[in-house]
């Protein structure tokens, strides 16, 4: 394991005990849906980055963004990480937490039907 794959795993083992609001009701309704073949992990690192959570079957990572997400640097953060993973074969569906505490069925609609599709391709 390289080093940037070693540290992502200790920060993901750290940020699980440390679910934003947002994600923690994004995860229940997730994790509902766990008896289900397509499970959801949180907090699941992939090569130098930490997924907030990823679908490993459909092999699609879902970002909910928080106000941390809006500056210049940030944006640019994110966009890296989205090339690295889009480019390693997963999707990024990406929401923030306004979508996820004033739409949350849209969320999951969206969510559940990009598994939909990249499982039955």
């Amino acid at each position: 394991m390289r080093e940037s794959e070693r540290r992502s795993a200790s920060l993901a083992k750290h940020l699980r005990r440390a679910l934003t609001e947002a994600e923690l009701i994004l995860w229940s309704q997730l994790n509902k849906r766990a008896q289900q073949k397509l499970r959801f992990r949180r907090q699941h690192p992939i090569g130098p980055y930490v997924a907030d959570f990823a679908c490993i079957a459909a092999k699609i990572v879902v970002e909910i963004d928080g106000p941390t997400h809006g500056s210049e640097m940030a944006i640019r953060h994110d966009a890296r990480r989205t090339r690295y993973l889009e480019q390693s074969g997963w999707m990024v569906l990406r929401f923030n937490n306004d979508d996820v505490y004033r739409r949350l069925g849209t969320v999951l609609d969206a969510i559940w039907n990009a598994v939909d599709q990249r499982v039955r391709a």
